[in-house]
């Protein structure tokens, strides 16, 4: 089993190493074929690809970021995203 943590963001990396939470892969972007079953992608994945992680027996929790519109397109740290109440929520996404 392979913990993932997918972002290009340098605030979100920080923000999920306080959390204690053992992370073997941190990568800007996720290539769906390495993932296995029981593997666990933490992340702001688009829905498709979200879709294919839990396809394949794997966990997806979504990385949550409340911003505002001003906040969108910007860097944010990770004391700004504390501040957004930052969370990870499990999702389990099916294509229909």
């Amino acid at each position: 089993m392979t913990t993932w943590f997918i972002s290009r963001h340098q605030g979100a990396i920080d923000w999920i190493k306080q959390k204690q939470i053992q992370i073997d892969r941190f990568e800007a972007h996720l290539d769906v074929d390495q993932v296995q079953a029981d593997d666990i992608v933490i992340g702001t994945l688009p829905i498709h690809l979200a879709a294919k992680v839990c396809e394949k027996g794997a966990k997806f929790i979504f990385l949550a970021v409340n911003i505002s519109e001003q906040q969108r397109g910007t860097e944010l740290s990770v004391i700004e995203l504390n501040q957004q109440d930052c969370q990870l929520i499990p999702f389990y996404i099916q294509i229909i």
